[in-house]
């Protein structure tokens, strides 16, 4: 359970900060019925996921080939973390630069994987940040993780959803810089204690 809650609090404090991907479940959820925002915020949740599960395996099998890569990622992958929740704090969250969400389904759903998946920045990130935690983890700790940080994507987007449907024009940049700040915090605790594990591991302690 500690290693799910683990999960789950890092992929709240990965997802939150308001990117693209929040940015269509907002304006879809501004502008459109109740259905459509709940089936906008399904898709986004499927790729977030999907790419997530990725990151993970990939960063993992690639350690498992390469044990000395376990090392570099863990190390790399701790300082960007913490330039992820500088940079967080450093922000101003935005609601211009949304895409039209007043589309096609399947225009939709492209688009969701565009900004997603085609993300070079995510993808890295992605790699990075989920590789240096499966470092960490104990044998067995891979599975509760995963379902920890995919559960994260499942919360925040159909919570957005629901708040920006019901607050409409009180969710404003105000609240959303609030979230980035606070995401920005727990992300830089992360990354310590990546760092610290690193450290620990390399036997400088």
């Amino acid at each position: 359970m500690n290693i799910y809650l683990q999960g789950l609090t890092m992929g709240l404090a990965y997802v939150a900060p308001i990117g693209l991907q929040n940015l269509f479940v907002i304006n879809s959820a501004l502008t459109q019925k109740r259905s459509r925002v709940y089936l906008t915020a399904l898709i986004v949740i499927f790729w977030d996921i999907s790419l997530g599960v990725a990151c993970f395996l990939g960063a993992g099998a690639l350690m498992q080939a390469l044990p000395w890569l376990q090392k570099v990622i863990l190390g790399i992958g701790s300082l960007i973390v913490i330039y992820i929740g500088i940079g967080l704090l450093r922000s101003k969250a935005s609601l211009e630069g949304g895409r039209d969400v007043n589309v096609p389904i399947w225009k939709l759903a492209a688009s969701a994987f565009v900004v997603t998946w085609l993300n070079p920045q995510a993808i890295i990130d992605g790699t990075m940040m989920l590789g240096a935690f499966r470092a960490t983890l104990a044998p067995g700790g891979d599975l509760p993780f995963i379902c920890g940080f995919g559960s994260a994507s499942v919360i925040w987007f159909l919570t957005v959803s629901t708040l920006v449907s019901l607050l409409g024009s009180k969710f404003n940049e105000k609240v959303l810089n609030i979230i980035n700040k606070v995401c920005g915090a727990v992300i830089i605790f992360y990354g310590g204690k990546l760092l610290w594990s690193f450290v620990k591991m390399m036997g400088w302690l």
